[in-house]
Parts: structure tokens; C-alpha cells; sequence
């Protein structure tokens, strides 16, 4: 299949590593025009200058802090009134791991700003182009554990569930403007985010980070860890024509292989 976003202009949260980086390489590598957002400037111009351009493409990117919600407002506030954009793919870092009894109602207001109020903000500035051109792709990385909550994300198992469920309900008001609204439920990819989770979960168990691993491999039916560029496939099949008008959906992944939905 080949997927081409020739023209198009995409918009990449947390994109200075890990699934976010995946998901602009393919995109650029497909013909989309891609800005960048994260908040490590020095990685974010390494990525830049790597992304292709052979077909007219011109990248860029934005510094921004997730977790500084009036700032993030103000500096996407700025981009929207200078530029447009065709396929959102909302991703943010994920918040601090700990139980729901290790958690204050200021850690969930601090997650609530981070996770969901960032999306809505984006996704209300981006709208307002894809509706004039009734066409526009919206992906927004969510988690596995809304449908399978692990008791040491209190956090994100919480906020993510939000987010899942109001994408639902806008997936239905903007569908008839030719918007799809996809939400992808990320299971266990090798990235710094799940080394870092392992690493406390091991210490926290009394055993060795392979242990955790090795735990984890067994979970996934195909026993590996997924490939951050798989994600990146996916992403590119939701955003292209191809995938017609699949929206309002919740799709689990991990370990390469997509679940039910």
C-alpha cells in the first residue's frame, strides 16, 4: 500500500523521541509537510534536519512544555494564527507513575492540564481549517489501560480514559465535515517512558528490570516488545484516504499486533 500525504501538513505532539519521533518520520517519509512539539529544542532540530523533503516538504517545529498549561496555550495560540494543519496526532509525556493512594487531588488537576486540557486546546485551534476544507485526520495516543487499568498509573489510567471518551463524542460532531477522530490504545513499545516504568516497578517488586521484561514480553502475544516505527505505520494508514472513514474508534496495540477493537 502506498500512502502519500503529498500537500498535507501535519502537527506531531511529543515528537523529540520515542512513538511521537515514529509517528513524524512516517509521516514526513509519506510526503507531509510535519512540525514538531516537544520540549528538548536541541533533539527536535536533529529530527528536523534528518526528515526528507524530497517531495517540496518543509518541516519545523515548537518548543513547548505540557505540563505549562498557559504557556502551551499561548505558543499553540501563536502557531494556529500563522499556520494550518491537515492530520493532528495528539501525544504528550506521560505523567508520574504511583497508585491512586500515593496521588493528590493536585497530581490529578496537574495530569488533568497536562493530558487532556492540551488536547482540547489543540484539536479546537485545528478544527477551524479542516472544517473549511472538510478534511482532516485527528489520532490522539492514548494508553491501554483505560480499557485495562494498572493499578501504578492512577494518573494516566484516569485522564486518558477523558480523553478516549470526548473524542468519542467529537468524533461524532465532526464527522459529517469529512474529520475522522481515532484514538490508538498503546500497549507495551520500547521506548525511554517504558524503561523508566520498568525500572520503578522492578524496584519497587525487589527484582532485576529483565525480570520486568521478561514479564511483560510474555503479556504480548506475539512475546516482544513493539517497534516505535509500527506505531508510526499506523498512524500513517488512520491519517491516508485508504482508510476511509474509519472514526470513534478505540484501537489497542502492541507488541506489533493490532487486538480488537
Amino acid at each position: 500500500m502506498k500512502i502519500s500525504f503529498h500537500g498535507k501538513k501535519a502537527l506531531v505532539g511529543g515528537s523529540s523521541k520515542g512513538i511521537g519521533e515514529a509517528i513524524a518520520r512516517q509521516l514526513a517519509e509519506s510526503g507531509a509537510s510535519v512540525t514538531l512539539m516537544a520540549r528538548n529544542k536541541e533533539r527536535l532540530e536533529e529530527i528536523v534536519s534528518e526528515l526528507p523533503t524530497e517531495q517540496g516538504q518543509k518541516h519545523q517545529y515548537l518548543v513547548v512544555d505540557f505540563s505549562d498549561f498557559e504557556g502551551f496555550k499561548a505558543k499553540m495560540t501563536t502557531f494556529f494564527a500563522q499556520n494550518s494543519i491537515d492530520i493532528l496526532v495528539n501525544n504528550t509525556q506521560g505523567p508520574e507513575a504511583g497508585g491512586a493512594l500515593e496521588k493528590s487531588v493536585e497530581d490529578y488537576q496537574n495530569a488533568f492540564d497536562m493530558l487532556f486540557k492540551s488536547v482540547v486546546l489543540t484539536t479546537e485551534l485545528a478544527l477551524k481549517h479542516m472544517q473549511e476544507r472538510r478534511w482532516g485526520r485527528i489520532v490522539n495516543v492514548a494508553s491501554i489501560s483505560v480499557k485495562e487499568p494498572l493499578n501504578y498509573l492512577a494518573l494516566s489510567n484516569s485522564i486518558r480514559a477523558a480523553v478516549v471518551t470526548w473524542a468519542k463524542s467529537l468524533a461524532f460532531d465532526v464527522a459529517k465535515d469529512g474529520i475522522t477522530v481515532n484514538n490508538v490504545l498503546t500497549g507495551y513499545f520500547d521506548t525511554d517512558r517504558i524503561a523508566q516504568l520498568n525500572a520503578k516497578k522492578a524496584e519497587k517488586m525487589g527484582v532485576s528490570v529483565a525480570e520486568v521484561r521478561e514479564a511483560m514480553e510474555a503479556q504480548v502475544p506475539m512475546k516482544r516488545i513493539g517497534n516505535p516505527s509500527e506505531y508510526g505505520f499506523l498512524v500513517a494508514f488512520l491519517a491516508s484516504e485508504q482508510a476511509g472513514y474509519i472514526t470513534g474508534t478505540n484501537i489497542p496495540i502492541d507488541g506489533g499486533l493490532l487486538k480488537s477493537f
